[in-house]
């Protein structure tokens, strides 16, 4: 798995995997519409007995947000898309349809779960029709497809989400894309600017041009290789809570970089214009974001330093229904 991840980590810019990317959201459109199919197709609901609504918790409904900001973690790559765009100006645009579509697949595929399956639906789709724990035997090509289709997906999901951090990591250690300083003259006379707007986007800087540099690629390709060595050893590290890592990095990181920072540092920026509405909308949008994540992460921090063994198939549900499945005529007897 870690070796697949290095063909499209090595990529030197974001330009090169235009066509990578839309892959990699085609990839898991199909691993979810198959495994959905499975899903619904393979289980069938008693007449006597409906599917178990969950046992709430504010734990349980808190521990969501750290797989939400997580899987909204495209926003983190969307300073290195706008640097790259041909038309910076649509990113908003871009933005806010692709987090609509990302809202829409969720709905879907939560709604369609906790309809067959109620609160013993796992975590992850795809642990849902792997083995028997849900009473049925998916056909085994249709997990293989599935599966294949997302391990497509993870592999360019973490290559683009990952770019950002490469990019850093580059300049920090390397010294690569550094950025070109603004001459004075452009900027002391701004009613007769030195240069034109069509001038100054005419000589921007390409990221591609860093690894032009003799053995400048060789380098990165070294460094990045490091990076993703690094996080396959803490993944292997934390596979027995790799979904409580998920919620914590979701908590801690995504959270930080995705929604705190960008609100803090636009308040920051366009204070004296905005409105006293907006104004408290994004403080309390910070507030709230900020407690939330702060709990999530000392929850999650917890369970994977501190692990637990549980015996609990289904913890989300309540105690009659957590250890085996609604379906099971044997145990529940109806």
């Amino acid at each position: 798995m870690g070796i697949s991840l290095l063909p499209v980590c090595l990529v030197p810019t974001l330009k090169e995997s235009a066509g990578t990317a839309t892959a990699g959201a085609l990839g898991v459109l199909f691993a979810d519409a198959i495994a959905i199919y499975l899903l619904v197709s393979n289980i069938d609901i008693p007449d006597e007995v409906s599917p178990p609504s969950p046992e709430l918790s504010l734990s349980s409904v808190a521990t969501v947000f750290g797989s939400l900001a997580l899987a909204y973690a495209a926003g983190i790559i969307i300073p290195s898309l706008q640097r790259e765009h041909s038309q910076p100006e649509r990113m908003p645009r871009v933005i806010t349809v692709t987090l609509v579509l990302v809202s829409i697949c969720f709905l879907v595929v939560s709604v369609l779960g906790v309809f067959k399956v109620g609160c013993q639906i796992p975590g992850n789709l795809l642990f849902a029709i792997t083995g028997s724990k849900l009473g049925f035997t998916a056909s085994r090509g249709g997990v293989i497809l599935s599966f294949l289709f997302m391990h497509l997906h993870i592999v360019i999901a973490f290559a683009l989400v990952f770019f950002p951090a490469m990019f850093m990591a580059e300049r920090i250690v390397l010294g690569l894309h550094k950025n070109s300083p603004v001459e004075a003259a452009d900027v002391i006379d701004l009613e007769t600017p030195k240069d034109t707007t069509a001038e100054l986007i005419a000589r921007h800087d390409d990221p591609a041009d860093a690894y032009k540099a003799p053995g400048a690629y060789a380098k990165a390709a070294v460094l990045r290789t490091i990076m993703v060595a690094l996080c396959v050893v803490v993944a292997i590290a934390f596979k027995d809570k790799f979904g409580d890592l998920l919620d914590f990095i979701g908590a801690s990181a995504t959270a930080t970089c995705c929604m705190i920072l960008p609100i803090a540092f636009y308040l920051k920026t366009f204070w004296p214009t905005l409105s006293k509405a907006e104004k408290c909308f994004a403080i309390f949008s910070m507030l709230v974001t900020t407690v939330l994540a702060v709990y999530v992460s000392i929850k999650t921090g917890i369970a994977l330093f501190s692990p637990t063994e549980s015996a609990i198939t289904f913890p989300f549900c309540p105690e009659k229904y957590q250890h085996y499945v609604y379906t099971n005529r044997t145990h529940y007897k109806f």
